[in-house]
């Protein structure tokens, strides 16, 4: 048997948009400590993993009147534990089962685990590697690992990897967590998803390719978060039945004398959000590269660009939800100051990364932010994580496409082997939907200091 674990500590200095109404300015203090007991023998492994997460310094005051609502994470923690600090639960506890039916090439995993849909190969490229854990991955399914509590899954994983290829099942429902303490119990949620990708290998670089299907159910009583009237969603009482289909293609081949890198992924949305039609669709587009001789050498700069689309929906009266629905993602991926998420959203996006040290990496976006349609809402959440409320928050757009203009600066140094300190450091200026909202400042500010420890 193997013990190992990790410690977590995190200070976040949160500066939200400004209001008199409520605290928007507050510091706090997120601490995560997880044990895992493992064994494995050559045709089956288990796993079983405790966590303990604790905030100290929770803000409660930090909650305006809607639609200024909860005023950053320490908000969003406060309002779904109130004055607890502090739990312990069962984060992971699965058999997997190898080579079934003689087959070496698969396995099956019952059981609680973590799942991050789009890692099911992992290429040996490391920029490939890079772009497909930072731009691919969780975009729809993932852990939310960013928060102190985070999701599991209750359910199955089939995996068959042959050389090149990869086929994948999960059937599962999802635990409580994110921002709830308690994460013992299931959710009313169910997911089912199929993948299959291919990595191919060529002497000029390497590709990725997956197609996937990932449908959602959602039978929670809650209230739905959407542009129509509260009178129509108060009397929507069906369930949310969603299916998503789409892929991805992720490049990384060899261009004069550096890297070039292309990445194209989307999705179409069709099904029943409630008593409407779902219909609705995203799609992201980006391109970088890596230079190489002289100082770049030393340095190893990296630029990349890229769009995103997330549809909105532009009718609150007729038949159809048109927003692009993300499911149970990690949106801090994608929104790293995460003020926002990919529903209803256009990202147009340059990032510069730097690695001036073996230990050292630096990474700054810059992001214009724009809503795909002004009679839609500002949406912010990362899908359901307790029973009572929905997981996703909406703010009016007034009319107005304008979100933000946002920057930011990542330091990450691995000090050791099992040791990361990591410094970042981000800025938004609002437009004019967060002008309506806050009057009295669009101006906000994120930055927070963090040590891991792995043993």
């Amino acid at each position: 048997m193997a013990f190992s674990g990790s410690l977590r500590a995190r200070f976040d200095m949160w500066d939200w948009f400004e209001t008199d109404l409520a605290n928007s300015s507050y510091n706090f203090v997120g601490v995560l400590l997880r044990l895992s007991l493992a064994q494995q023998k050559k045709r089956y492994e288990w796993q079983i993993e405790g966590a303990v997460p604790w905030l100290i310094n929770l803000p409660n005051d930090a909650i305006a009147p809607p639609p200024q609502g909860q005023l950053g994470f320490g908000a969003n923690y406060f309002a779904a534990n109130g004055r607890k600090d502090a739990s312990i639960f069962i984060k992971q506890g699965f058999f997997r089962f190898n080579g079934l039916g003689g087959d070496k090439a698969s396995s099956l995993k019952l059981g609680r685990f973590e799942f991050n849909e789009g890692l099911e190969i992992i290429p040996t490229d490391p920029s490939l590697a890079t772009i497909k854990r930072e731009h691919i991955s969780q975009r729809l399914i993932g852990v939310f690992g960013f928060t102190h509590v985070g999701r599991s899954f209750d359910g199955l994983h089939f995996s068959r990897t042959s050389k090149n290829d990869n086929i994948t099942f999960v059937g599962a429902r999802p635990t409580e967590g994110v921002f709830q303490l308690r994460g013992w119990r299931e959710l009313d949620v169910d997911f089912y998803y199929g993948a299959f990708t291919r990595d191919v290998k060529t002497k000029n670089g390497e590709s990725d390719f997956r197609l996937f299907a990932l449908y959602y159910h959602d039978g929670r009583d809650v209230l739905k978060t959407d542009n129509r009237p509260l009178p129509l969603r108060l009397a929507d009482d069906k369930n949310i039945r969603i299916t998503t289909i789409g892929g991805h293609h992720i490049n990384v081949f060899k261009a004069g004398s550096g890297k070039a890198d292309t990445l194209l992924w989307g999705v179409g949305q069709f099904g029943a959000w409630g008593n409407l039609d779902h219909l609705a669709g995203a799609i992201a587009a980006e391109a970088g590269y890596q230079f190489s001789g002289g100082l770049a050498d030393k340095i190893k700069p990296w630029v990349r660009a890229g769009y995103f689309r997330g549809s909105g929906d532009g009718d609150p009266t007729d038949n159809i939800h048109s927003t692009f629905f993300e499911v149970l993602p990690t949106p801090r991926i994608y929104a790293r100051f995460p003020f926002y998420n990919l529903m209803n959203l256009e990202d147009s996006f340059v990032q510069l990364r730097l690695k001036p040290h073996a230990k050292v990496a630096l990474r700054t976006d810059l992001h214009h932010l724009r809503l795909s349609n002004s009679n839609d809402l500002w949406y912010t959440g990362g899908g359901a994580f307790q029973q009572s409320t929905f997981g996703y928050v909406g703010r009016p757009s007034n009319g107005e496409k304008t979100l933000a203009t946002m920057a930011d600066l990542s330091v990450d140094w691995n000090i050791t082997p099992a040791t990361t300190l990591t410094f970042y450091v981000a800025g938004a200026r609002g437009g004019g939907v967060v002008e309506k909202i806050y009057p009295n400042g669009r101006n906000a500010r994120f930055a927070y200091i963090e040590l891991t420890r792995r043993f």
